[in-house]
Order: structure tokens, then sequence, then C-alpha cells
């Protein structure tokens, strides 16, 4: 598999500048949302015809070396 950073691009002049897939408008946060909601990739590249399986699993490790280089601030429900 490619490296994510081949797959995702950010350009302000698209989708607001939010990751998507290059060459699409399917931002990482619809895929991720989708995943979230239950579908299987299957369904995905079903319902967005330009994504492939390698395209969705991109959008995964993106959000994931996102998040492993954040700083997480560790948050309660007792928190208000």
């Amino acid at each position: 598999m490619k490296h994510w950073s081949d797959w995702i691009a950010a350009d302000p002049k698209i989708m607001m500048g939010k990751p998507v897939i290059a060459g699409t408008r399917v931002t990482v946060e619809l895929i991720l949302e989708k995943l979230a909601a239950g579908e299987t990739i299957e369904q995905i590249v079903e319902a967005h015809p330009r994504l492939t399986g390698e395209a969705v699993r991109a959008a995964l490790a993106f959000a994931s070396d996102v998040l492993r280089s954040e700083t997480i601030y560790p948050f309660s429900e007792q928190a208000a």
C-alpha cells in the first residue's frame, strides 16, 4: 500500500481545506463518520465510485497519524 500522503490532499479551495482523498471531494471526516456508523469499506466504495478500498484505508492511516501527533487532553463526563 502507498503511504497515506499519496492519497490525502488538503487545499483551501476544496472542501474548505479539509483533508480529502486526492482528486475527489470526499473528506477523511466523511469516511470516518461512515465507518463509525457501521458501513463497510465495500459500502463506502460502492457509494463513492471514485474511491478504492486502499483510499479508505489511507484515510484511516492519516487519521491515526494525526491523532498520534496531537496533544490529547483527557476529559471527564463530570466536567461541564
